[in-house]
């Protein structure tokens, strides 16, 4: 059976800046596959005329506009990775759609893409899905309209990351110009549309069928917004670990004027509660903040104040540094709260181990880069959320560094059009340094 991943401008899903693809796709198919296995297509799309011209030149801001007006929301395409493939088979690279599903959870598209065959193999990672845009109307530009404003690009995924995306793209058509299309290796991208949502049919599986044919990474950059205020200030080194957990205490119902017939338990928690933050995990390293628990909600459901309720809970999240694993995590979570007399349940969801690229040469790379282009030293670092760099790590030394996050995920998400074209800079120069050009 072979099944056609039809683009979304075939499915009527394209903004008008890349309606024009459809006529110029022409599809190769690839076997179908269930499971964990991706169905792909490699899809022949000629260059997006708004960001290509035929001189190996890619207007960075001009794809990332093209890249804001597709409609995102995790798991929705929406066009997105059509956009990608013209420009980057306009470069010559070679696409793969690998599209996962599992059950219970949503099919995701994702690509991956490369320019050469021999190592070594430096990769872009990104995500081109985005988070929804929240309450339309305080939006003062079309969250998907790409509105250029007094020299600021408007949208969601402005900042997080599809300016990114093309400023890499435009970057690599940069260096290729320059090295008259022949380096001394290869180019790949690997970009998801479950970044933000489960993360389940995403870069992790993208990542296994690389492993299962043979592709292999020397050296990963993800472009997320690591510049808490301007551009320059962050580069990601290593990510803290990420555990979730969920305690709830059962007690028995009764009247507050007669405890003696009822069993409360919301001491019990509370106390449970205090044995996780009386004491601290550690005092941090080097490289990481101190393990931090913070606790995310404490839920009754009692209405009434004459009545002891039955049950109380508590969720918390605890971020930990490369001294732990979420193992001995949850271990240390077991231990305090059995310190507190009192029967309880306890559920935990592990999001991410702590990781660490040692300082050396693909930071000294992009840092160097950095000081080249903005004459600032960037400071190396782990805090932050989790990134889909915590699967890459499993495979490749791999950094981050991207645009400034200051507006991610809120209304007006934007990013100037400086940035845009300072990355691409920054970008360009990592590649010449990485291939010695």
């Amino acid at each position: 059976t072979v099944t056609i991943l039809r683009s979304d401008c075939e499915t009527g899903g394209c903004p008008d800046s890349i309606q024009n693809i459809r006529k110029r796709t022409s599809p190769r198919l690839g076997p179908s596959h269930h499971g964990s296995k991706p169905t792909r297509n490699i899809a022949a799309i000629k260059c997006c005329d708004t960001a290509v011209t035929k001189n190996l030149s890619i207007d960075a801001v001009q794809l990332s506009r093209d890249l804001i007006r597709c409609d995102s929301v995790t798991p929705k395409d929406g066009g997105a990775l059509d956009v990608l493939q013209a420009a980057l088979e306009s470069l010559g690279f070679k696409c793969e759609r690998l599209a996962f599903s599992e059950p219970d959870h949503a099919e995701v598209k994702n690509l991956y893409a490369r320019l050469g065959t021999e190592a070594p193999n430096f990769c872009f990672a990104g995500h081109t899905d985005v988070v929804p845009v929240g309450a339309r109307d305080a939006w003062t530009a079309d969250p998907f309209g790409a509105e250029v404003r007094d020299g600021v690009l408007y949208g969601r995924g402005a900042s997080d990351m599809k300016s990114a995306i093309a400023a890499f793209i435009s970057a690599t058509a940069a260096t290729l110009s320059a090295a008259n299309g022949k380096l001394a290796g290869s180019i790949s991208f690997l970009i998801t549309g479950d970044e933000e949502g489960e993360a389940v049919n995403g870069t992790r599986k993208v990542l296994e069928w690389m492993q299962e044919n043979g592709e292999t990474i020397d050296a990963c950059l993800v472009g997320e917004p690591t510049n808490p205020m301007r551009l320059g200030e962050m580069i990601k080194i290593g990510r803290r670990g990420s555990v979730n957990a969920a305690i709830m205490v059962a007690g028995t119902q009764g009247h507050v004027a007669y405890p003696d017939l009822a069993d409360n338990p919301v001491p019990k928690l509370i106390g449970m509660l205090d044995a996780l933050l009386s004491e601290p995990l550690d005092s941090g390293t080097d490289h990481f903040q101190a393990s931090r628990v913070e606790i995310t909600t404490i839920d009754v459901g009692n209405a009434a104040t004459n009545v002891i309720p039955a049950s109380a809970s508590a969720k918390f999240n605890i971020r930990f540094n490369d001294l732990h694993t979420s193992q001995s995590i949850i271990k240390w979570i077991g231990e305090r709260l059995k310190s507190v007399p009192g029967e309880y349940e306890l559920t935990t969801h592990i999001t991410g181990e702590a990781f660490l690229t040692p300082p050396g040469q693909l930071s000294d790379i992009i840092a160097g880069a950095v000081r080249d282009s903005l004459g600032i030293e960037p400071e190396l670092s782990t805090n932050g959320g989790t990134s889909d760099a915590r699967f890459i790590k499993d495979y490749a030394p791999v950094a981050e560094f991207g645009l400034v996050g200051q507006t991610m995920h809120k209304v007006d998400e934007r990013i100037a059009i400086a940035d845009i074209e300072a990355l691409t800079d920054i970008y360009s120069r990592v590649l010449a340094k990485y291939f010695g050009l």
